[in-house]
């Protein structure tokens, strides 16, 4: 995959949606209007946050719940949550069991996911402040490429490029890669083309997932986009 189509895409993507403000946080008041799905607590062109331990463990927290589900049905998950005072690791694992569960059923799969949050909770307690590396959250049962990826590039502000099943769907359908290529191999093509800027990497994973709300929920895809 060469430099130009990357950035042209971006360039393209941004000029339509403009800045996305992710991750977003439920005690932000910001919203972006211009989102598909959920619009609170997006903050565009804020890339000082999270600002607080609180706020990187909500995104931690919201990185689990979001797998294999919409963002808007994680984030009724979270608000489940925060209702319940459990967004610290401390009160969140004092939480009775069934009780995190039924927070956590507006995301599916509640057993599961339930479990990989207490996981992902120790987790966070024992790093007691400091950033992880990948390898280490990959080995918490829970935890694959694109949580992990998604966890350091928005709860740690770390140059990770996320990659998801819509990046696959978009750049695949434009001839830019591969439709069988694996995730890795993905997220390299895109770090070795672009330059290492945490905000860049922010903004662009949450265009694709903008723009293939929009074009690419099923075949024949019509994107309006060209390489």
């Amino acid at each position: 995959m060469s430099e130009a189509p990357i950035l042209k895409i971006y360039e393209k993507l941004y000029d339509l949606y403009g800045p996305q403000g992710w991750w977003p946080l439920m005690d932000l008041e910001s919203e972006n209007l211009a989102k598909t799905g959920a619009t609170h607590g997006y903050h565009p062109l804020n890339y000082d946050l999270p600002e607080t331990e609180n706020q990187r463990y909500e995104i931690i927290l919201g990185a689990i719940l979001t797998q294999n589900t919409a963002w808007t049905s994680a984030e009724k998950a979270l608000w489940n949550l925060k209702k319940l005072d459990a967004i610290s690791p401390e009160k969140l694992l004092n939480l009775d069991e069934e009780i995190l569960k039924e927070a956590v059923r507006p995301a599916g799969f509640l057993n599961q996911k339930s479990a990989y949050l207490i996981n992902i909770t120790n987790f966070f307690i024992s790093i007691d402040g400091k950033t992880p590396s990948r390898k280490e959250l990959l080995k918490i049962k829970g935890v694959g490429n694109e949580t992990a990826d998604s966890m350091l590039l928005y709860a740690y502000k770390q140059p990770e490029f996320v990659v998801d099943a819509y990046t696959k769907r978009i750049f695949s359908h434009l001839g830019v890669v591969d439709e069988k290529i694996s995730y890795m191999k993905l997220k390299t093509s895109f770090e070795e083309n672009l330059p290492k800027d945490v905000p860049l990497y922010q903004e662009y994973h949450a265009l694709i997932v903008e723009h293939a709300k929009r074009y690419y929920h099923r075949k024949p895809f019509n994107d309006i986009i060209k390489v």
